[in-house]
């Protein structure tokens, strides 16, 4: 197949100059950990702020990429192939902007291609880069619907989100199990009635 390569512009420069060092983030979980209560020269809580901010590393990498570092390949050899592409039960962690405690869902994503597709990981990749940021679900589903349009720009798109958040099943009205669904449809999805009722029935939901 022919490879279309496209950049997508970095965002993220800004942010990365008024980056803190690893020391300044490692003394603010210490911080945190006197202000819970703890010791933090203990035994158990000596390498702690080390590992919290390797693990931070780990669970907010989506800031250190951007949409076009996974979808900057587009193929359109497709064989005149015009139908929904749905990649369904993404499952992805991300962390609520507002408590900063995880969210825990799955994402359905699909597309109706207009000449060129994507490789299928990377609808999966491109998840997993918006999860791995502080969130809101409905920013999360806008971004992934926003990043597929301006790559692609294919006839139709649908996203779907469900997930649980631990700001309501931990804390707060700590109603254990209850999900979020958001959804964003665009072009072909959004005005036929038909096929956007195929989507929810291939993710297992009624309209």
């Amino acid at each position: 197949m022919d490879a279309v390569v496209k950049k997508f512009p970095d965002i993220s420069d800004e942010r990365r100059d008024e980056r803190p060092s690893r020391a300044e983030a490692e003394a603010a979980v210490e911080t945190l950990l006197r202000w819970v209560g703890e010791d933090p020269t203990r035994e158990g809580l000596r390498e702690t702020p080390a590992r919290v901010v390797k693990a931070y590393e780990e669970l907010f990498g989506g800031y250190r990429q951007e949409a076009g570092d996974v979808l900057g390949r587009t193929f359109e050899e497709i064989s005149g192939y015009d139908d929904m592409v749905l990649v369904r039960d993404v499952d992805f962690h991300s962390h609520c902007e507002h408590h900063m405690v995880p969210i825990i869902g799955k994402a359905h994503v699909a597309y109706v291609p207009d000449s060129r597709v994507l490789g299928l990981s990377k609808i999966a990749r491109l998840v997993d880069i918006y999860g791995r940021r502080l969130q809101t679900q409905e920013s999360m589903t806008a971004q992934i619907a926003t990043a597929i349009a301006g790559m692609l720009r294919p006839k139709g798109i649908a996203v779907m989100i469900e997930a649980e958040h631990m700001c309501m099943s931990m804390r707060g009205i700590r109603s254990k199990g209850s999900l979020t669904v958001t959804t964003s449809f665009q072009g072909a999805f959004a005005e036929d009635a038909e096929l956007k009722g195929r989507f929810f029935s291939l993710t297992g939901h009624r309209v």
